[in-house]
């Protein structure tokens, strides 16, 4: 069989496993099994063993009505309860970024809740298909019905409260945060040994080479490089990945350069492809740097005319500085070595001075009329100049000399430029800031 047809169903089961129907069908396959398998029992007629039918109670009066009313019951729960969660979530897409609006509907307490709703709903379904008659299994599948009706009713306050305390600033932010940390940390764990090495100069391929472009269009979030060095070894050549993660790839965009004696088949770079992870959107698990871009954009949200909360762009900032400290502590690898302590695989990294300027820039235009978001600025890169070194260092002087420039251009009051400056050298910090606001005046932003 061509890899290629083997490719793509197991692209569509990534794709299934990672959406927020996974869990739900998963949930309601179970229900809806456990409720065929009470059909069957009905058909064959099967008793219950030795011993335990005295305990079994008998079949309701009325189950088939009983039945019916908590069907109608468990579709109106439904309705109710999803229609108030997608007006929580409608007016937290307003407060928020967009991006952050489906990772809240795709929690896992979410998923699992309408999934036991489904099943629920599904199992009702399949008891009111059996005869009028039917005994055995049936009187006990009806007072289970009843219970996980009166589960689902308990599940209903648990999923309100949760959505409602999933969109409160807070939690979205601490939440974000604590997934950007957890997806760095875990990267870390995976890139731990003496096979994963930072070059101190790029290692640039040398012919003979042969280029590979990319199957199809998406956002490469990560891959496996244990497996993309495996996959050079076979053709004892060095993999250069020509992009960055997190980059969006064109169909025909560059991907790689194989420096290599042999020529690639189709078979290997099918094999190379299905090492590439590969969505439609921006993954937090998959590539950190998104969570600190999706706090930087939440910072944004809460500066514009429409919100004009800077205290919640304070908040997103604090958990920022904690990030940067995290990843200026941990200095990432660019290359795999396989066993031999031979090169395989190279992959390029995006530079601190460029990260800084990504989450901190819009920031300083967007607040640079907001005395205490410049000021948390600087606190910021105060606290991280204690953890920087060399190019680093001067990365973040660099931005701390653009947001001084601000605040001593809208700083024309005496009593401002007195606060400013009791702030520029308040702490513990490594920059090279002056005492009092130099008088810049304007400066181009």
């Amino acid at each position: 069989m061509s890899p290629t047809l083997l490719l793509h169903p197991v692209q569509l089961l990534r794709r299934f496993a990672s959406s927020i129907a996974y869990l739900p069908t998963l949930a309601a396959a179970s229900y809806g099994l456990l409720g065929l398998l009470i059909l069957l029992s009905t058909t064959l007629d099967v008793g219950f063993p030795d011993g335990l039918a005295p305990w079994i109670p008998p079949l309701p009066d009325g189950a088939r009505g009983l039945m019916t009313a908590l069907l109608g019951g468990m579709i109106s729960l439904m309705v109710f309860s999803f229609s108030m969660v997608m007006s929580i979530l409608s007016q937290a897409g307003g407060n928020f970024s967009h991006k952050l609006v489906f990772g809240l509907i795709g929690e896992r307490r979410h998923q699992w809740v309408l999934g036991h709703y489904l099943g629920t709903i599904l199992l009702l379904l399949l008891l009111l298909m059996a005869p009028d008659d039917a005994r055995g299994w049936m009187a006990p599948a009806v007072y289970l019905a009843c219970i996980l009706v009166v589960h689902c009713l308990g599940l209903f306050v648990y999923f309100i409260h949760g959505a409602s305390q999933s969109v409160q600033v807070d939690a979205v932010i601490g939440g974000l945060h604590d997934a950007t940390l957890h997806a760095m940390r875990r990267q870390q764990a995976c890139q731990r040994g003496e096979r994963w090495r930072c070059m101190d100069t790029p290692a640039l391929p040398r012919p003979p080479c042969h280029e590979i472009r990319m199957h199809r269009e998406g956002y490469v979030q990560g891959a496996d490089l244990a497996a993309m060095a495996r996959l050079a070894a076979r053709l004892d050549g060095r993999l250069h990945l020509s992009f960055r993660f997190g980059d969006y790839l064109i169909q025909g965009a560059p991907l790689a350069v194989l420096e290599a004696e042999r020529a690639p088949d189709e078979a290997w770079e099918e094999a190379l492809w299905e090492c590439l992870i590969c969505l439609d959107g921006e993954s937090v698990s998959e590539h950190y740097v998104h969570g600190m871009t999706q706090l930087m954009e939440v910072a944004l949200k809460a500066l514009s005319p429409g919100i004009n909360d800077p205290g919640t762009a304070r908040l997103c900032l604090h958990r920022l500085t904690d990030l940067l400290r995290h990843h200026l502590a941990w200095q990432p690898p660019d290359a795999l070595l396989d066993e031999q302590e031979r090169l395989r695989v190279t992959w390029p990294l995006e530079d601190f001075d460029s990260l800084l300027h990504r989450l901190f820039v819009p920031l300083l235009h967007y607040g640079g009329d907001d005395q205490s978001v410049l000021l948390g600025l600087l606190k910021a890169l105060k606290a991280l100049s204690l953890e920087a070194d060399g190019p680093r260092l001067s990365a973040l002087q660099a931005m701390a000399e653009r947001v001084v420039a601000r605040l001593d251009r809208i700083s024309r009051h005496p009593m401002d430029r007195a606060f400013v400056g009791d702030r520029l050298t308040r702490g513990r910090h490594r920059l090279a800031l002056p005492r009092e606001l130099p008088g810049i005046g304007d400066d181009t932003q």
